[in-house]
């Protein structure tokens, strides 16, 4: 099994007009979440705008944060395409410039049968030596892992974790009785994270951690310490920024949040519109009510 656990934000990919990588905002970043005390970095997650981004644009992300993290925290580089060969060539190129891990996502424009899902996972995997953490959005996917599929790629020695944002933590269950702790189970914002440590959860990626770091790391150590009355509480101030996520664009949102905190990340690469003048207000009022809720939750 992996190490993984803990915060992972899912990194915001700054890129400008032109298409050129924001590379001295991205390293700042990349410093501003470790010092936060964050586990891990994912770059190439939904949050980072993977769908937008060409082969370049991608694979400069993946160098710059390896070369920032310095080993500092694992990167979990996120894999994802239409064809089974391109999955694998991000694999085998990531693995090369050092990540950590794989955070394997299925791109299908049409609709593919649970034998195809699992060969394409299996083949990311068999890639590389490196980790493999499933993701699956059935919000923004044509093509779910089922539970049989989950099972199937369970018995894999490298796949070692699922990352789920179907918004069910019962399949969350499902998923850990299933896989018999072959996997290791982590949240997405679209969960309660608490929830999700409750059951047996090893942390979650997700990409409002980009923005409260602190705080999530902070709901994180409660959870571990097992201080549950704290961390609802605290969860609770969080979940404003969760609810902000879903109802805005995931990069407008995190990226506007980061504007906010000082951050030249960029807008959202067109044609994705940038955060709106009213959700920049929700956005502010949601930053602060979590500060507060930090400076107010106790230390684990």
């Amino acid at each position: 099994m992996s190490a993984f656990h803990g915060v992972f934000p899912y990194l915001v990919s700054p890129v400008a007009p032109d298409g050129t990588v924001l590379e001295a905002e991205l390293r700042r970043l990349v410093d501003h979440l470790i010092a936060s005390g964050v586990h891990g970095l994912t770059p190439l997650g939904s949050t980072g705008e993977f769908a937008y981004l060409d082969a370049a644009q991608r694979r400069r992300i993946v160098e710059v944060v390896v070369d920032q993290a310095k080993g500092r925290v694992p990167v979990v580089a996120g894999v994802a395409a239409t064809t089974t060969a391109d999955a694998v060539r991000q694999a085998k190129a990531y693995a090369a410039i050092g990540a950590d891990g794989i955070l394997a996502i299925l791109e299908a424009y049409f609709p593919l049968s649970e034998a195809a899902v699992v060969a394409y996972f299996t083949a990311i995997a068999d890639a590389t030596d490196r980790p493999v953490v499933l993701y699956t959005n059935p919000n923004f996917q044509r093509s779910d892992l089922t539970l049989p599929a989950i099972d199937a790629l369970s018995r894999h020695p490298r796949i070692v974790g699922i990352k789920d944002a179907s918004t069910n933590t019962g399949r969350l269950l499902s998923i850990l009785n299933r896989t018999e702790g072959r996997m290791e189970v982590f949240a997405a914002s679209a969960h309660i994270p608490l929830a999700v440590m409750m059951i047996g959860g090893k942390g979650w990626m997700a990409g409002p951690a980009c923005a409260i770091p602190r705080e999530s790391v902070r709901l994180y150590e409660l959870c571990r310490a097992g201080k549950w009355d704290a961390a609802l509480a605290l969860q609770r101030a969080l979940w404003r920024v969760n609810e902000l996520f879903a109802s805005h664009s995931l990069a407008a949102c995190i990226k506007g949040a980061l504007q906010i905190q000082g951050f030249a990340v960029g807008d959202p690469i067109a044609p994705q519109a940038p955060l709106s003048a009213e959700g920049r207000v929700a956005v502010e009022k949601a930053l602060a009510l979590a500060a507060e809720a930090l400076a107010a939750a106790p230390s684990a």
